[in-house]
């Protein structure tokens, strides 16, 4: 039987770095208040990387493509498939994934999808549907997000959570052990209203009234995120290890989605996998969103933590809800 193996990881992220009193001072200047201490409780973060005027997703998309590509040993004319997670593409149309193809040197078909902080795990699993279906042999998943130019500034419950980055994965068609063992998606469109960028859209189109009224900045209710993350990630992941007849112990790595410490923390008391299991660099990248997974996972990989054999669990939410975990053998 052929799987989806990751064969190949890279990441991005800008060179400028944002700490939490540098972000602090500059939003003392426009009246909001936070500081270090009031981040890092709440949200286990200490810095984030902003990109820069002139610097766009494809750009970092791409740098991430180069860096998974080289892992891999392959070139971008081999591959079959590109599929970039994203909300923040360059522009509307096209696709943040035409672009990527174009400026890595790559030929084949490319097309985004849209789920947010899950982005990354739903290209995982259409990258694994072409794989096993026989339509790809080498795919190219990325998730990327500059999220920094889409925050309001004025709402200190969400701009101090967003950095800028990009995570990438190549995936093979192999036979054997190795690669994607399952992998699970969700959504519950009920809850729309408590992550949104209400702007932008055809039902909100950009124009002087929806710039006046701020309609195309990230709005969230924190609490509700985070009930509905906790619940959402713990069941998908049981289920996952469940479909797949491998227990919690088994596990060598949980690579979760870097929202918020405080949610990781939850989810892995439920799911009853020591702390030490996690994967994790909230501290240093914030939430990158669609970027999270890919660009934890490559930290992992490259540092030497994650290595053959290792059974890893990847899980990530965002706006939808949308939600999704995967289980791999590395």
């Amino acid at each position: 039987m052929l799987r989806a193996r990751i064969v190949g990881t890279g990441s991005y992220a800008p060179e400028k770095v944002v700490t939490n009193d540098e972000l602090a001072a500059q939003l003392a200047e426009i009246n909001v208040e936070t500081s270090d201490e009031w981040i890092r409780t709440r949200t286990g973060i200490a810095q984030r990387h902003f990109a820069p005027e002139g610097e766009d997703a494809s750009d970092m998309a791409a740098a991430a493509g180069r860096s998974a590509l080289q892992m891999a040993g392959i070139e971008a004319k081999d591959l079959d498939l590109i599929v970039v997670g994203t909300v923040t593409a360059d522009m509307p149309m096209p696709a943040c994934a035409a672009f990527v193809q174009h400026k890595i040197g790559a030929t084949c078909p490319a097309f985004d999808l849209s789920a947010a902080c899950a982005g990354s795990i739903y290209a995982l699993k259409v990258a694994e549907q072409f794989i096993r279906g026989g339509g790809a042999k080498n795919v190219l998943v990325v998730g990327v997000e500059l999220l920094s130019r889409i925050l309001d500034w004025h709402d200190r419950t969400t701009c101090v959570l967003f950095g800028d980055a990009a995570g990438a994965m190549v995936l093979r068609a192999e036979s054997g052990e190795q690669g994607v063992i399952s992998c699970r998606l969700a959504t519950d469109g009920a809850l729309t209203d408590i992550l949104k960028i209400p702007g932008g859209g055809s039902k909100h189109p950009l124009n002087q009234e929806t710039v006046d009224r701020r309609l195309g900045y990230v709005v969230m209710n924190g609490r509700e995120v985070y009930r509905t993350a906790v619940r959402a990630l713990s069941e998908t992941m049981l289920t996952t290890l469940k479909e797949s007849g491998i227990g919690i112990d088994d596990l060598h790595w949980v690579v979760p989605h870097q929202a918020n410490i405080r949610i990781v923390d939850t989810v892995f008391e439920r799911l009853n996998i020591p702390k030490s299991k996690a994967v994790l660099n909230i501290e240093k990248y914030g939430n990158t969103s669609s970027a999270s997974v890919p660009v934890t996972l490559d930290e992992g990989v490259r540092d030497g933590r994650i290595r053959e054999g290792h059974l890893v669990g990847l899980m990530a939410i965002g706006a939808g809800m949308s939600w999704g975990s995967a289980l791999v053998r590395w």
